[in-house]
């Protein structure tokens, strides 16, 4: 079969053993950054990873989004924790747009486009958890490879603050099959969050978009049942946020420095899993 062919006759992709669905997650902790960037370099990014998708335009622009996750898996033998980073591009399958309505970048991220034809392509996803990357890639047709974090965010039992700061380590997978240690620093992310006024918002499930080896285009979608926190920027927040990059000749280096030239960060959307269980400080008895 070929990329062409109608969607209908197409088979659903398989999903290989051991893996089922829908993947559940037992706790999700998750801080997203919007950027508005040049149309044209997002374009061109997009296109050399999913050539059947066009970037949603907003204004004039492009919306470049990366997201930090922390999420935790229970399976019948065991359990899992996982961290990782999607540098996604908002777009939408070409050919579409009769089944959509023009939205603003500020409706997008409050969830008004109920079509969720507006969906994340994802250029990079960066992993430290071998069986979330054999996933992810077999399943969901991401381009996901190793990596390694360094994470301070928000915590019920850490010192009290708003901020988050994550660190992204290159790695490789050793012999064995697992993730090395962290290298060199590719990039960090920053969000200072105290202070400002975040607003709830029902913006899942989120559509994600794949390109699998034969050029088909396939999506999915992730719904997490709470609302996010969203915080809209400005010319005077903006500079709460920053995306900097450590290795810009890295392969991830070159994609994130052509698309924060000269962008804006315009949001910011964080969620937390509320805690299930307390267990609470002792006491004497006499």
């Amino acid at each position: 079969m070929t990329a062409t062919e109608p969607a209908a006759s197409l088979p659903l992709p398989p999903i290989p053993e051991p893996f089922r669905l829908p993947f559940y997650c037992g706790a999700w902790h998750n801080v997203g950054i919007d950027y508005l960037v040049d149309l044209g370099t997002a374009s061109k990014i997009l296109g050399r990873t999913h050539p059947r998708l066009a970037p949603a335009e907003f204004d004039g622009r492009a919306c470049f989004s990366l997201n930090y996750q922390l999420y935790f898996a229970q399976y019948g033998e065991g359990a899992s924790i996982t961290e990782e980073v999607e540098i996604n591009i908002i777009a939408y399958p070409q050919g579409e747009e009769h089944r959509m309505f023009p939205v603003s970048y500020a409706q997008y991220a409050t969830g008004i486009d109920q079509t969720k034809m507006l969906g994340i392509g994802r250029i990079h996803v960066l992993c430290d958890n071998v069986m979330a990357i054999e996933a992810g890639s077999k399943i969901f047709a991401e381009p996901k490879r190793p990596a390694r974090f360094t994470a301070t965010m928000p915590s019920l039992n850490g010192p009290e603050t708003s901020d988050w700061h994550i660190r992204v380590l290159d790695a490789d997978f050793a012999e064995d099959g697992s993730v090395t240690p962290g290298g060199r620093q590719l990039f960090s992310i920053e969000a200072q969050l105290g202070g400002l006024a975040g607003v709830p918002v029902s913006s899942t499930p989120i559509t994600g978009y794949g390109t699998d080896a034969e050029g088909r285009l396939l999506t999915s979608r992730q719904s997490v049942y709470h609302p996010y926190q969203y915080y809209a920027l400005d010319s005077g927040t903006a500079a709460r946020v920053s995306v900097d990059v450590a290795e810009p000749a890295s392969v991830v280096g070159q994609d994130l420095t052509a698309l924060l030239d000269h962008a804006d960060p315009a949001g910011v959307w964080t969620h937390q899993s509320a805690p299930v269980a307390a267990h609470s400080r002792p006491y004497y008895l006499a």
